[in-house]
């Protein structure tokens, strides 16, 4: 491992733990010439889907493009980062269980909506603003009504 403050190659690990789900190891490296601690991640790399965009572009999944537009969604919101990793990381375990090779960004998308749903209305609702692509009020509205339909707050 090549050392971030001075390049050098060699190292020395001084602690190593498994993640509580046991998909990444990380490790406390020291610098054998600067002296320097740093920490190192290691995850087992699996074949994901590549993601259509749609505009017709092609590019590799990216989790934390999840996490960034559930970000977004809950921004000002009382949702702790905690969850949003976890949906993000469910959410790319669960793509990568489907076996794949491409996979239209909108079904990722639909996959991420019941979840926030569950967590949080407000983003929820922003989020779907953004993916269902509302084009006026009235299509944001008849959202709002569904929910409340579902709810049973009618």
């Amino acid at each position: 491992m090549r050392c971030p403050f001075c390049g050098a190659d060699e190292d020395k690990v001084n602690d190593s733990r498994q993640s509580k789900d046991a998909r990444e190891i990380r490790r406390r490296r020291e610098c054998l010439k600067c002296g320097r601690r740093f920490t190192t991640y290691e995850r087992i790399e699996e074949s994901m889907p590549v993601v259509i965009k749609n505009d017709g572009r092609r590019e590799p999944f990216d989790r934390h493009k999840i996490e960034r537009g559930i970000g977004f969604a809950v921004i000002k919101r009382t949702v702790p980062a905690e969850q949003v990793r976890r949906i993000a990381e469910d959410l790319e375990r669960e793509i990568s269980e489907l076996g794949l090779d491409e996979i239209p960004s909108r079904a990722i998308g639909e996959r991420v909506l019941p979840r926030l749903k569950a967590l949080d209305q407000i983003a929820y609702v922003r989020f779907a603003s953004i993916y269902r692509d509302f084009r006026d009020l009235d299509e944001f509205a008849r959202e709002l009504e569904a929910m409340q339909g579902e709810d049973g707050s009618e």
